[in-house]
């Protein structure tokens, strides 16, 4: 009997211990903004996106998956007036639950973009017929807030692009000749139901953000071809110069997504607004093994690069590299580290060097049961 008591309280502390593991990481002020359990019936909560009407207020969106279905649901966003440390409750963006007609849609991947000098801010997403499995051949929608994130109203965009879509990366502003332009990142992935399907990372171009054309392909060397996709723009090295990160698989491989090897993170870069690109080339310094990292730059220039080390699909501890203007990418540092799961980095800059951070989050053996907020300096020394 002692022996099975003390067992048990071996058993007991060990348990205990396994679910305490201490936070590590360099970004501050970490809280949780909702839970699965919050929302009814709800099979995970996943891919929020952040962005910031004012000073000191925040808006998070995020979906909240059906059950049975891989990737879609319902978008939800949450306001903060005090810089993330408490949220309101969630209010709904898109719910699958309203039809249109006789049809049904299902939603994912929020983005959120204010523009400057706009006094609205947009959630861009994707919506999929509710018959299928997944959200891989999805089509763009939007809605607008004008109360900070409070309530939305939908809008039906001039579409010039007509094919299926995925996005899951934020809005690039350029300007040319005094007009600005918004470079959104998208890509194809229509192998999943058909095996002539195609798998290309692209972005689409708009001088009002409710009309969308295609810009361009990111090229590729025609002998080797990888997937390519989950693409974050930023501004490059060089005056006039865009880059674009992305996410990287086997082409070949169609359900598991399998890495390459070595795997790596790719890029490219436009000095034309986005409507040429280079050919895709691996990031040496930049380890990806299928899974959305972010790629983003702060208003003096430095890169940073926040990712999932590990193998394929453990995504566990979030780390990140920086990279100053014109200069080699740094060490490998912590972002955030509890022995659970983390994935789909999202920062925004609210002022110089300072970031706000947002990613799905869970525990040590289920992925996606909570988003999480942080605040991260951008450290370059």
């Amino acid at each position: 009997m002692k022996a099975l008591f003390y067992l048990g309280l071996i058993f007991t502390s060990t348990f205990a211990l396994a679910q305490t593991i201490p936070e590590s990481g360099d970004v501050s002020d970490v809280r949780v903004i909702r839970r699965v359990e919050q929302h009814s019936g709800a099979s995970l909560l996943w891919e929020p996106y952040i962005a910031q009407w004012k000073e000191k207020h925040l808006v998070v969106a995020f979906g909240a998956g059906i059950p049975g279905k891989t990737d879609m649901g319902d978008i939800f966003a949450c306001v903060s007036t005090d810089d993330g440390d408490k949220w309101s409750e969630p209010v709904p963006v898109f719910d699958h639950n309203q039809r249109q007609g006789a049809l049904q849609f299902a939603y994912a991947n929020a983005v959120l973009y204010k523009a400057p000098g706009q006094d609205i801010m947009w959630c861009f997403a994707m919506r999929c017929p509710m018959n299928y499995q997944h959200s891989e051949d999805s089509q763009l929608v939007a809605a607008y807030t004008g109360d900070g994130g409070r309530s939305w109203i939908p809008v039906e965009l001039a579409m010039h692009y007509t094919q299926p879509l995925v996005i899951v990366a934020g809005i690039q502003r350029i300007e040319e000749n005094g007009q600005q332009r918004f470079l959104l990142p998208a890509q194809r992935n229509t192998r999943r139901n058909d095996p002539r399907g195609i798998r290309e990372q692209f972005v689409l171009s708009s001088t009002s953000l409710l009309d969308w054309k295609l810009a361009a392909y990111i090229p590729q060397e025609e002998s080797n071809r990888i997937f390519l996709h989950e693409g974050n723009l930023a501004f490059g090295d060089s005056e006039n110069e865009l880059k674009i990160v992305m996410r990287t698989a086997r082409q070949d491989d169609v359900k598991d997504g399998l890495p390459i090897d070595p795997p790596r993170a790719f890029s490219s870069v436009s000095k034309d607004g986005g409507r040429t690109w280079s050919i895709a080339k691996e990031e040496p310094d930049l380890w990806n093994s299928v899974a959305k990292g972010f790629f983003g730059s702060a208003s003096h220039g430095t890169h940073v690069y926040v990712y999932n080390d590990g193998p394929a699909w453990s995504r566990m501890a979030l780390r990140y590299k920086i990279q100053q203007a014109g200069g080699a990418w740094g060490e490998e540092r912590t972002f955030f580290d509890a022995g659970t799961h983390n994935s789909y980095p999202t920062l925004i800059e609210v002022a110089p060097g300072e970031f706000r951070a947002v990613w799905d989050s869970g525990t040590q053996t289920r992925h996606r049961t909570h988003i999480r907020f942080g605040k991260f300096h951008l450290d370059t020394h």
